[in-house]
């Protein structure tokens, strides 16, 4: 397929900070690709890029075939954003938000309205039209925010944490729009804290961190690299946590990540190797053991595996400079 978005080498740095560092990254047209990574990888950094945001320090990024630098109007003749945070205008109706993106793109009053009222109707929006912003829940402001994004008709539309602190309702109904939007043609770039989000929508995924894409292929092929299962051992002590990832780490040959905050350690199991196997050498040595799991790799085994830290670690994390340009 063409490349909706090519890039390669591309770094921006704050100060001494490096949020991205020789990132490189192709997503082919009519396709959704998602980014994960844990906070502070340089996901909303290269958004921002990518977007004419922010001006990029070295290397090449262009959407489709256009360089974000030297043709940054043609690029944003045709993308979108959804940003983190929605942007609609809390005193303007939803009609009214959307007119004024359409006056932004210098659409014609006819095809404002019409593309307004479409949108409208298609996001369920319509009963609401005439209310301001200000009264809409936070799933129909969500929904507002992306019809907006998409009032110029974008090739590609980026969506940055579209689903954050939504409902799960409301969650499924933007799943279903992104669904809508790649089946009218439109490319997706997706960043998510959901992993399940992740899983559902995106066609191939880039895992970020420091920077850098340090693992890319399909959910499922992620999910193949990591290995055929993995162990979670849930501990009676805090303090065995430590012995435990030695003993299983001697024992399996992999590598175990311990979450001591939930008293878990998670380890990848290797083919033949038994539940008892795995449990003797922790009994052998005195440590309680609260319940034990063997599970089929998922998306928060790829962070873990490439990583080092899990989703709940990720997401309880407060590193990143967001609200000041920073590298999310």
């Amino acid at each position: 397929m063409p490349a909706a978005i090519e890039v390669a080498g591309l770094c921006k740095r704050f100060g001494s900070v490096t949020a991205l560092d020789n990132l490189e990254l192709t997503v082919p047209e009519g396709t959704v690709h998602g980014l994960l990574g844990p906070n502070g990888a340089g996901k909303t950094t290269a958004v921002r890029v990518l977007s004419t945001l922010l001006r990029p320090d070295e290397g090449k990024a262009e959407v489709f075939g256009l360089d974000v630098r030297s043709n940054p109007l043609s690029v944003r003749s045709i993308i979108g954003l959804t940003g983190q945070y929605t942007a609609v205008d809390d005193m303007l109706t939803g009609w009214e938000n959307l007119q004024m993106i359409g006056r932004l793109f210098r659409m014609s009053t006819a095809d404002t309205k019409a593309r307004a009222g479409e949108l409208l109707e298609r996001f369920d929006l319509s009963e609401a039209a005439a209310r301001p912003a200000k009264t809409y829940s936070g799933g129909m402001r969500r929904r507002l925010d992306i019809a907006a994004g998409l009032m110029g008709r974008p090739q590609l539309i980026f969506l940055d944490e579209p689903t954050t602190a939504l409902d799960p309702r409301s969650r499924m109904d933007v799943w279903r729009i992104v669904g809508e939007m790649v089946a009218d043609g439109t490319t997706v770039l997706l960043t998510t804290q959901y992993l399940e989000e992740a899983d559902h929508l995106a066609d191939s995924l880039s895992v970020i961190d420091h920077g850098r894409v340090i693992a890319g292929g399909t959910p499922d092929e992620l999910k193949a690299r990591v290995g055929q299962a993995w162990a979670d051992v849930t501990l009676v002590d805090s303090g065995a946590v430590d012995r435990t990832v030695r003993l299983l780490r001697e024992r399996l040959g992999t590598q175990p990540v311990a979450e001591p905050e939930v008293m878990q350690v998670h380890a990848p199991l290797p083919d033949g190797v038994t539940l008892n196997e795995l449990l003797d050498p922790l009994r052998d040595a005195g440590i309680a053991i609260a319940d034990v799991a063997v599970r089929r790799p998922t998306l928060d085994d790829v962070f873990l595996a490439f990583t080092g830290q899990t989703a709940t670690a990720r997401a309880t994390e407060n590193t990143g400079t967001d609200k000041k340009g920073g590298t999310h």
